[in-house]
């Protein structure tokens, strides 16, 4: 059974199954070009950039059933796929330059992929927002507040009256869900 979409800020607009092919197309013609660009600017390459967006909404397809709108958006939802299938496509041009070779013509030289480092910030950064937003609040505010604001352990215990040792099981419980909702999210790790 296929999760609901968000359509934007009409709320009349009926929701669409990602599921089915009108929900598809629709989440296609909202940020199909927009996943394009970002696979152009990470692989330099416009053939892999337009069979990255196929497979991102290969994948979303596929996968429908996992999307769930109250964790993440359906934008960050598919970013997080076109990351994974980006990295994919690199490594499988690395690791078979010579096929590349063989379909090019000699006068096309392209350059290997290059993956722009604040795009690829930009990404990371909105995937781990989402993942953030699906683990317990307080670790959340423990991971926050020690590994991303950089703050001392006794600093953040007292600020939060707890002991440090509870605020250490805080961190480590938090990571292991972090990471399992990083997993539910389809990044690989």
């Amino acid at each position: 059974m296929g999760r609901l979409i968000r359509r934007g800020p009409d709320p009349g607009r009926p929701a669409e199954r990602l599921d089915t092919e009108p929900g598809l197309r629709a989440a296609y013609a909202a940020h199909g070009a927009e996943l394009f660009r970002f696979a152009l600017r990470q692989l330099g390459d416009e053939g892999a950039a337009e069979e990255v967006v196929q497979e991102v909404f290969l994948r979303a397809w596929r996968r429908a059933d996992t999307y769930d709108p109250q964790i993440a958006s359906l934008r960050s939802w598919l970013y997080a796929i076109a990351r994974n299938a980006v990295v994919d496509e690199s490594r499988r041009v690395a690791a078979r330059p010579w096929r590349r070779t063989l379909t090019d013509s000699p006068q096309e030289s392209r350059a290997a992929p290059v993956i722009d480092a604040a795009d690829q910030a930009v990404v990371d950064a909105w995937v781990v927002e989402e993942a953030l937003r699906r683990i317990r609040p307080e670790h959340r505010e423990a991971i926050v507040a020690t590994h991303l604001r950089g703050r001392a352990y006794a600093e953040v215990a007292a600020e939060l009256g707890i002991p440090i040792g509870t605020l250490r099981s805080r961190i480590f419980y938090g990571m292991k869900a972090l990471r399992l909702a990083m997993d539910e999210m389809g990044v690989e790790q």
